[in-house]
């Protein structure tokens, strides 16, 4: 779940309600100034009926007196009653009422959630055993039928976002917030007290920890992630199903932690960590010495790889488990939809605080995100307090051009949209098929080791006809800061660079995953001195070196060894079949305004009909979220069998889950989904989880079940194993 879109709809949500709020000030004008009927004893009429009569001389007369009397011109107001019956006289399409803009528009809001809550009470009411009502039995309920039991602890780790946060210390604004959510389940203070809420979400931009008179914390227990928002569910469907089968508290636990700080600072500050370490060791022992089986999910799966390695490190910076800890305490770890080598939407959210759905918006509603009139300044804020989040450098992409491709190569080179498209909705592929020839169709020439362009062309360019810059060409100069006070409420990093630097980054024109972190370091200079100490995206040459004992390289798989856990097994869950986001097309915004956003995606930059570059984004194979090649490489080859980063050879499995939208809206999210949270709800994944909870192993399950083309991916992918 994408973090910049997640906050822009809640602050989109704000701005609604405050125009919700002057529409409708605006009506109870309206209704005051045309509907409802004027006083007329104010001004001691007789009764409206006298209008009607005959003596017009009398009633002349009685004007004449009551102005005299009042100072109000009589003749004005009755000219404007008599108007008004006429006009109720006159019919029309709508009966004797004149129909305005504002009508139409309040009709159709009503009938809408007329309909909707109509629907809603059908659904609840009707009888559940009626065709398309009817609920499929649950895995748990028939695995359990089928004598699965309980057997294995398992641990939850939630991923970026999905984690509630309550506040412990606040501000005066937060006054009667103690305790309560101020991110996950109803947001409710967003609509309150908006800019109080931002400023209690943000970290210290030195530090990368809690700003002075504000604590923050992780929401303990298994609510803490079950839902993002009523009706949302994240972990709920699992735990549910889990529960079935005999897991409860003494034997499910789920590792909540500040997901907004450095892997490293959960530890400094919460003890996170260790917490877990210690969670991991009694669940073991109170289980009959059961091993535990972990189930990580999105930025949690590389958040528990800093935890391998760090539980075994010797203290201060380790936990001092010594080796041998996890081959003890770990059976399996069962990794749902995991970003192991990064994922390059980051990079659009550090640039421009924008994704594909952002420019959607952008491109339907122009001007609607960056209204100087209604002062929205939605993604500025975004990017503000995003920027102060150590976490989301953790999903940068990892292994520069040798994983992700350079200006003319990349793995997925070949790939086509519409072929891929057609093969994920035909019939069943057998298992274990990894035919590299499947699914590929030469269309048009998609670069995607380019992640960012500016301009279509470049996208497209052979690289000699490329302006390549270089990192030193980045001389980040800067303006004064006061030069821009006179304009909007939020201030970015942008509005402290020249706009010759900023000329300067679109001159550059394509930037890879090598040179995509100078770009990063250049419009993010504050975000990158903190988080560049906590997390490296580089491939080690020499795993034995020294250096690597260091935490910053311990959540990039290719920069640290797996335990000495030879009986260990890790698993790569993922869906696929949906387009996600790999590169983009960029361009200067229009707009020269100061504390604005200077680039924004090119959502008028598309390709063929049948080519993957739709509204500025060039889109590959994945879950909606996470490309497969960073999803499942360290599956496929990077960890199978034993290599230089998996020593002791333990077994990797591939279980891959084809995306199957629901059929009807009663279907909710869907139970074969296969996009990156709404895959919490695949009933074939719980069926998973729960036969490894249960003691099965990847070879009991079936081994690997591949349907993208991540094997030959990764062939194609040269590194030193």
């Amino acid at each position: 779940m994408g973090f910049s879109w997640v906050l822009s709809v809640l602050l989109f949500a704000k701005s609604l309600a405050k125009f919700l709020i002057a529409m409708a000030s605006i009506l109870r004008f309206r209704k005051l100034c045309y509907v409802e009927p004027v006083n007329c004893s104010s001004l001691n009429f007789e009764s409206f009926e006298t209008l009607k009569g005959d003596n017009n001389e009398q009633f002349e007369a009685q004007n004449v007196e009551k102005k005299d009397e009042k100072g109000v011109d009589v003749d004005s107001v009755t000219e404007i009653l008599l108007n008004r019956q006429n006009k109720k006289k006159r019919p029309n399409k709508r009966g004797n009422k004149e129909w305005r803009c504002v009508d139409y528009c309040c009709w159709i809001i009503g009938y809408m959630c007329t309909t909707w809550w109509l629907l809603l009470f059908l659904y609840h009411c009707l009888p559940a055993n009626l065709p398309g009502l009817r609920v499929a039995e649950s895995p748990g309920t028939r695995l359990k039928h089928e004598g699965l039991i309980a057997h294995h602890p398992v641990v939850l780790v939630p991923g970026i976002v999905t984690g509630g946060l309550e506040l412990w210390e606040g501000k005066p604004c937060a006054e009667g917030l103690f305790r309560k959510r101020l991110w996950g389940g109803s947001f409710s203070e967003i609509f309150k007290r908006p800019l109080c809420w931002l400023e209690h979400l943000s970290l210290d931009n030195v530090t990368g920890l809690d700003p002075p008179g504000i604590r923050l914390r992780a929401v303990p227990g298994l609510v803490a992630a079950d839902y993002f928002a009523p009706g949302y569910f994240v972990w709920a469907v699992l735990i549910e199903n889990l529960a079935q089968i005999g897991y409860e508290g003494k034997n499910m636990y789920m590792a909540a932690y500040d997901w907004r700080l450095s892997f490293q600072n959960t530890e400094i500050r919460d003890q996170a960590l260790s917490r877990l370490k210690s969670k991991i060791e009694l669940m073991y022992v109170t289980n009959g010495y059961r091993k535990v089986v972990v189930v990580p999910h999105s930025m949690g799966v590389i958040y528990f790889l800093h935890f391998l390695k760090w539980v075994e490190s010797p203290p201060p910076m380790g936990g001092g488990g010594g080796p041998g800890w996890c081959a003890k305490h770990i059976k399996a770890i069962m990794n749902i939809g995991p970003a192991f080598l990064g994922v390059p939407k980051t990079v659009s959210n550090i640039l421009s605080a924008e994704g594909k759905d952002i420019a959607f918006i952008r491109a339907m509603a122009p001007g609607l995100l960056d209204s100087e009139l209604l002062g929205f300044q939605t993604l500025e804020h975004v990017m503000r307090v995003s920027r102060t989040w150590d976490s989301i450098i953790s999903l940068m992409p990892k292994g520069g051009e040798t994983i992700w491709g350079n200006l003319d190569w990349s793995p997925e080179e070949g790939y086509g949209c519409d072929l891929v498209k057609k093969r994920y909705t035909s019939t069943e592929i057998k298992t274990n098929n990894t035919d590299g020839k499947r699914g590929l169709k030469l269309q048009e020439s998609a670069k995607y080791g380019r992640i960012i362009s500016f301009e279509k062309a470049a996208s497209q360019l052979p690289s000699s006809q490329l302006l390549n810059l270089g990192s030193k060409e980045f001389q980040r100069t800067s303006t004064g800061t006061n030069s821009n006070t006179s304009c909007g409420e939020v201030m970015t990093e942008y509005d402290e660079m020249s706009r010759e630097s900023i000329r300067k980054v679109a001159e550059n024109k394509a930037y890879t995953a090598r040179s995509v972190i100078d770009l990063v370091r250049f419009v993010a200079p504050k975000m990158m001195r903190r988080a560049e100490a906590h997390f490296s995206h580089g491939i080690a040459e020499n795993l034995d070196d020294p250096k690597y004992t260091h935490h910053k390289y311990w959540s990039n798989p290719l920069e640290t060894k797996l335990p000495d856990a030879p009986d260990m097994e890790i698993y790569c869950l993922y869906g696929v079949g949906i387009p996600t986001e790999r590169s983009y097309v960029y361009k200067q915004s229009p707009s020269d305004r100061c504390r604005s956003i200077p680039f924004r995606i090119d959502s008028s930059a598309d390709g063929s009909n049948d080519g993957c570059l739709k509204g500025g984004v060039y889109f590959v194979d994945g879950d909606e979220s996470v490309p497969v090649l960073s999803a499942g490489y360290m599956c496929a080859k990077g960890w199978r069998g034993r290599t230089r980063f998996n020593p002791s050879g333990m077994a990797t499995y591939i279980r891959e889950y084809r995306h199957k939208p629901p059929a009807s809206l009663l279907e909710g999210r869907g139970s074969e989904s296969g996009a990156h949270v709404d895959i919490m709800g695949n009933v074939a994944l719980i069926e998973d989880v729960l036969r490894v909870s249960a003691g099965a192993t990847g070879a009991e399950l079936g081994g690997d079940r591949i349907h993208s083309d991540i094997m030959r991916m990764s062939e194609r992918v040269s590194i030193r194993l």
